[in-house]
C-alpha cells in the first residue's frame, strides 16, 4: 500500500501512460549523453573581475571551441576579438561603437558567430537543458537561430531573425545574452571549494553573479563561515570580518555593498585615537574605492579601535569555551605595561605599540561603554542587511561543509590527523568526533546555529562554534596551531608571527593518507580524487599542486592579488569533462584599459588524468538519480497497464 501511495503521488505528475511513457524514453536517452563539464576554484577572496573571467572564459575552453570553429576562416586577431566579446561583452560593444563604421553590420556578423559557438558547447545538453539555461525574453529566438539552419530553405528565415533583431535596436542586449548564454552553458557544474570573502574588493559582487548561476555549490572555507558567523550577531566573527576589511581598504563593500554603517567605529576611532598615527594599522590599499573613499589615516585608526574590540571579545570567548583549548591565545593580560612587552607562551616579546587607552591593565578584556555601543550598532547593521542576509542564506542552501560528487570528495581547509596519520579525536560542544563523523557532526552545528540556535548543541552565544571554526588549532577549516593576528599587529619581531600548519599538510604527500581520507568517506582511492583549498601553491618556489601521487590537488593557486608574489601564479581551475580531469594554471588578470581594450592570458592546462572511457552521464551521480526515477516510472506505467491505478487525460 505505501508503494502504491507514492506511486500515486507520481501519478499527479505523469497522469497517464503516454505521459509516463514520454518521460522513460527522455531519461534513458539523457543516460546516454557525455557527462557535463565540471569546475572547481578556490579562494577567490573578493576577486570578482578576475573569477568572473575566468568562469565566462571556462578557464581557456571558449577560446579552444573558437579556433576549433573558426580556425581556417578567422584571422587570430578576428578570434581573439570574438573571444573578448564573450568574455566582457559590454566592454567588447562599448569599444566597438567607437570603432566600428557600420556597427549594425558588425552586430550582424557577431550574433552569427557566436550562434556557432553556442551550437559547439551545448552539444552535450539536451535541447530542453539548453532552453532553460537561455534568457528569458530572448529564449525562443536563440532557440531558433541554434536550429533554424537545419535546412538549406530556412536560410532566408535564418537571416531575417539577425537582421530584425539589429533593425529593432536589440542587438547590443542580444549579443550580452547570447554571450552570457555561451559561458554558462561551457560549465555543466560549477563548484567553489571555498573563501569568497576578504582580502578582495567585492565578494558582494561574486555572490550576486553566483545566485542567478544555473548550477553552483560551495564548500565552505574559514572565511565564508566567520561571515556566516557574524550574520548571526556573534561579536567576535563581525570584529574579525571588519578588521580584515578596513584593513584591506575594502569600504565600497562594507557600506555600499551590504550597507554596514560604520559611522559609529570612526568616530569612536578619531575620539580615542585622534592624536596616534596608527602607522602598523596603515590599509593595504589594492584596489581603491569609488564610492566610499575614506582617508587612511582615518581607516588606520577604525583598523585599530576595531582590533583592540576584536581581541577583548575573542578573550572573553576563548576563557568561555576552555573546550576550544585556545588559552594560549589570551594575550591582552600578558602585557607588561612597564617593560612595553608582551609574554607569547612563555616567551618576551617587545610590543611595537603601547598606545591602547580603552584596555584596563586590571580587568583588559572589558569593553568600554562606547565600545560595546559601536559593537551593538555594526551588529543591527549586519542583522539588516538585507543584501548579507540574502548572501548568507545562499551559502547555506547551496554549500556544505563538504561535498562527494561523482567520485570526488570537496572540501577547503583540512581532516584533522596525529602525526601517526589516524584521524583526530576533535571535542566540540561536549561531543567529540573524528574524520567523516566530525565533518558532518560541525555542519548540522554551522546549520543549527543559523537557523535553528535553541537546537544547537552549543554553548555559549550563538556563532561561537564559526568563530572558533575561523581559528582553532583542531578546526578542519584552518589547519593550523593559532592565528596571529595580534603579533603581526602588535609585535615588533617578525618571528613573532610564525603560524605552523596541522600534521594533515604534511601527510598527504603520501597516497596512503590520501586513501585513508577516501576510504573514510566512502570512495575508492583507484577512481576518486580530493580537491582542497585554502594553502595558496607557491608555484615560484617549487611547490607543486599535486599531492599523494595524483590523488589530492590543491587548488588554491592565488586569484587574490595579495598572495601573487608569494605564489607567482594567479589561481588553477581544475576540470573534469567525459574524457579527462585536467588543471589549468591562471597569469595575473588585466583590467580594461583607458582605450577599452583588454589583454587576456590563456591559461596552461595540462592533463592530469585520462578517463578508460567516455563518461557518461549514467556513470554520475545524477545519472544514478534518473536510474531510480526512470525504474519508478516503469513502476508506474505496470500500475497503469494492470488498473491499479486509473490513468486521467
Amino acid at each position: 500500500m505505501a508503494n502504491i501511495r507514492f506511486l500515486e503521488l507520481l501519478a499527479k505528475d505523469y497522469p497517464n501512460l503516454e505521459a509516463a511513457t514520454s518521460e522513460i524514453v527522455n531519461l534513458t536517452a539523457i543516460l546516454s549523453l557525455p557527462k557535463g563539464t565540471e569546475y572547481f576554484l578556490s579562494d577567490l577572496h573578493g576577486e570578482h573581475e578576475a573569477f568572473i573571467h575566468m568562469l565566462k572564459s571556462a578557464s581557456g575552453t571558449i577560446k579552444d571551441k573558437i579556433d576549433e570553429n573558426y580556425g581556417e576562416f578567422l584571422s587570430e586577431k578576428e578570434r581573439d576579438d570574438l573571444a573578448a566579446l564573450i568574455y566582457n561583452a559590454e566592454a567588447e560593444i562599448k569599444r566597438r561603437k567607437k570603432s566600428e563604421k557600420d556597427f549594425n553590420k558588425w552586430c550582424k556578423a557577431v550574433i552569427y558567430r557566436l550562434i556557432t559557438i553556442c551550437k559547439s558547447v551545448s552539444t552535450k545538453y539536451t535541447r530542453s537543458k539548453v532552453r532553460r539555461n537561455l534568457p528569458k525574453y530572448s529564449a525562443y529566438i536563440i532557440d531558433e537561430l541554434l536550429h533554424a539552419d537545419d535546412e538549406e530553405n530556412r536560410l532566408q528565415y535564418y537571416q531575417e531573425i539577425i537582421n530584425t533583431i539589429v533593425d529593432c535596436g536589440m542587438g547590443e542586449k542580444f549579443i550580452t545574452e547570447l554571450s552570457d548564454c555561451i559561458s554558462k552553458l561551457a560549465v555543466d557544474q560549477l563548484h567553489i571549494i571555498g573563501d569568497i570573502w576578504d582580502r578582495g574588493s567585492h565578494p558582494d559582487e561574486i555572490m550576486d553573479y553566483l545566485i542567478d548561476y544555473p548550477s553552483v555549490d560551495f564548500q565552505w572555507g574559514n572565511h565564508d563561515v566567520v561571515w556566516m558567523g557574524a550574520a548571526t550577531g556573534n561579536w567576535a566573527c563581525i570584529t574579525n570580518i571588519i578588521r580584515m576589511n578596513i584593513s584591506y581598504n575594502n569600504f565600497d563593500m562594507l557600506e555600499i555593498g551590504y550597507g554596514i554603517n560604520l559611522r559609529g567605529l570612526a568616530t569612536f576611532a578619531e575620539k580615542v585615537y585622534g592624536d596616534d598615527p596608527c602607522e602598523n594599522f596603515m590599509p593595504h590599499v589594492i584596489d581603491e574605492n569609488c564610492f566610499d573613499p575614506v582617508d587612511p589615516k582615518l581607516a588606520a585608526k577604525m583598523h585599530k579601535a576595531i582590533a583592540v574590540c576584536q581581541f577583548k571579545v575573542e578573550g572573553q570567548r576563548i576563557m568561555a569555551h576552555p573546550e576550544y583549548h585556545l588559552e594560549k591565545r589570551l594575550l591582552l593580560d600578558k602585557i607588561d605595561w612597564e617593560k612595553g612587552t608582551v609574554t607569547i607562551e612563555g616567551k618576551e616579546w617587545k610590543m611595537k605599540d603601547m598606545n591602547l587607552p580603552t584596555v584596563d591593565p586590571a580587568d583588559p578584556y572589558r569593553l568600554t561603554p562606547e565600545e560595546e555601543e559601536v559593537l551593538d550598532g555594526l551588529e543591527a547593521s549586519i542583522h539588516q542587511s538585507e543584501k548579507l542576509q540574502k548572501h548568507i542564506r545562499f551559502l547555506y542552501s547551496h554549500g556544505a561543509l563538504y561535498k562527494v560528487i561523482n567520485g570526488n570528495l570537496l572540501y577547503h581547509g583540512c581532516i584533522p590527523m596525529t602525526e601517526d596519520g589516524q584521524f583526530e579525536d576533535v571535542s566540540i560542544n561536549g561531543a567529540t568526533h573524528r574524520g567523516k563523523a566530525l565533518m558532518d557532526y560541525i555542519d548540522d552545528q554551522v546549520r543549527k546555529a543559523y537557523f535553528a540556535p535553541d537546537e544547537s548543541e552549543e554553548i555559549g552565544r550563538s556563532g561561537d562554534l564559526m568563530w572558533y571554526l575561523w581559528l582553532g588549532g583542531n578546526s578542519p577549516l584552518f589547519g593550523k596551531d593559532k592565528m596571529t593576528t595580534f603579533e603581526r599587529l602588535f609585535v615588533e619581531d617578525k618571528a613573532s608571527t610564525k603560524e605552523h600548519t596541522r600534521p594533515y599538510y604534511k601527510l598527504i604527500k603520501e597516497r596512503k593518507h590520501c586513501e585513508k581520507i577516501l576510504e573514510e568517506f566512502g570512495l575508492d582511492p583507484s577512481r576518486s580524487k580530493i580537491l582542497n583549498g585554502h594553502v595558496p601553491v607557491k608555484i615560484k618556489d617549487g611547490e607543486s599542486p599535486i599531492k599523494g601521487e595524483g590523488l589530492l590537488y590543491i587548488i588554491d593557486g592565488g586569484i587574490s592579488k595579495a598572495y601573487q608574489k608569494q605564489t607567482g601564479i594567479a589561481g588553477y581551475t581544475f576540470i573534469f569533462n567525459s574524457r579527462y580531469m585536467a588543471l589549468a594554471e591562471h597569469k595575473p588578470y588585466d583590467p580594461i584599459k583607458e582605450d577599452g581594450t583588454q589583454e587576456f592570458h590563456s591559461p596552461i592546462v595540462r592533463t592530469v588524468a585520462t578517463l578508460p572511457e567516455r563518461m557518461l552521464i549514467l556513470d554520475t551521480d545524477k545519472g544514478k538519480e534518473l536510474v531510480e526515477r526512470r525504474d519508478d516510472l516503469q513502476s508506474l506505467v505496470e500500475a497503469y497497464q494492470k488498473g491499479l491505478i486509473k490513468e486521467q487525460y
